[in-house]
C-alpha cells in the first residue's frame, strides 16, 4: 500500500518561514442564550424578572457587542476620560431599545450591531467637530496662509473639476516618488492621494478637519503636509491649465 502525502499550501514570511495563521475567533459572548434571553425579556411583564433576565443572561453580550463595534471600527473621539465609560453608554443605549426588537425583521445580533453602530456614528462626528473646532492648526501664520493657498484654486472658467482630480489621481499614482523622495512626504502624499481616491465617501468639508485627518492618518509635522499640498497644488495647476488649452489626456 503505497503512503500518500498531503500538500499543504503554507505562507510564508518574508525570511521564508512558515508564517504562524491566527486561530479564526467565534462570537461566543452573543449566542443563541442571549437571543432567547432577549425573547424572554420582552415577553415577561414582572420588572424583576425583566432585571434578572437582563443582568444574567444579555448584559454581557451587550457589552461585549459594544466593546468589539468600538475598537473594529476605531470610534475613539469621546467625551468620556475613558472607552470603558463609553462602552456603558452604548450598552445603556441598547438597554433602551430592546423593547423595539422585532424578531421578524432578523437576528437580534445584526439589529443591536446596527443600533450600536449608528449611535456610535452620531456621536464620533458630533465629538469630531467639537475636536476640529478647539485645535488651532496650522499654528503659524505663513503655514496657514500655504494652506489655504493650497486647497484654494481660483479659475474662470469652472472646468470639470471632478475630471481634472481624476487626471490628477493618475498622474500622482505614477508619478508620485519622483515628485518626493523623502519617506514622510511620500506618505503624506499617499494619503491625501487615497482621500482624493475615495473623497465621494469622505464627509469632511472643513479644510482644518481636512488637515486633522491627513495629520492623524501620517503623524507627519504640519509643515510637511502644508509643503506636500503645496507641490500638488502646483501639479493640479499645471494639470488645470493644459486642461483649459484644450490638451487630449
Amino acid at each position: 500500500m503505497e503512503e500518500t502525502i498531503e500538500i499543504v499550501d503554507v505562507e510564508l514570511t518574508k525570511k521564508g518561514k512558515p508564517r504562524k495563521r491566527k486561530p479564526k475567533t467565534k462570537n461566543n459572548y452573543f449566542t443563541e442564550e442571549t437571543e432567547e434571553a432577549i425573547l424572554e425579556y420582552r415577553a415577561s411583564t414582572d420588572q424583576a424578572e425583566r432585571n434578572r433576565i437582563y443582568n444574567q443572561r444579555i448584559h454581557f453580550g451587550f457589552y461585549k457587542l459594544a466593546e468589539n463595534i468600538i475598537h473594529t471600527f476605531k470610534f475613539y473621539y469621546t467625551e468620556v476620560d475613558k472607552i470603558e465609560d463609553l462602552k456603558y453608554e452604548v450598552v445603556s443605549f441598547l438597554l433602551q431599545k430592546l423593547d423595539l426588537y422585532d424578531q421578524s425583521k432578523g437576528k437580534a445580533y445584526s439589529y443591536f450591531g446596527t443600533i450600536a453602530k449608528r449611535y456610535l456614528i452620531i456621536y464620533n462626528q458630533k465629538n469630531y467637530k467639537k475636536l476640529v473646532n478647539k485645535v488651532d492648526i496650522p499654528t503659524r501664520e505663513e503655514d496657514d496662509d500655504n494652506y489655504r493657498d493650497a486647497v484654494t484654486i481660483k479659475d474662470e472658467k469652472e472646468p470639470d473639476r471632478s475630471k481634472i482630480t481624476n487626471i490628477l489621481i493618475k498622474e500622482l499614482d505614477s508619478k508620485l516618488t519622483t515628485i518626493f523622495d523623502k519617506a514622510e512626504e511620500i506618505k503624506v502624499a499617499y494619503a491625501i492621494l487615497e482621500i482624493f481616491k475615495k473623497r465621494d465617501n469622505i464627509e469632511i468639508f472643513n479644510k482644518k478637519a481636512l488637515f486633522i485627518y491627513i495629520k492623524e492618518m501620517t503623524d507627519a509635522q504640519s509643515n510637511t503636509i502644508t509643503k506636500v499640498i503645496k507641490k500638488i497644488k502646483v501639479l493640479y495647476i499645471n494639470i488645470l491649465n493644459k486642461y483649459i488649452e484644450n490638451v487630449d489626456y
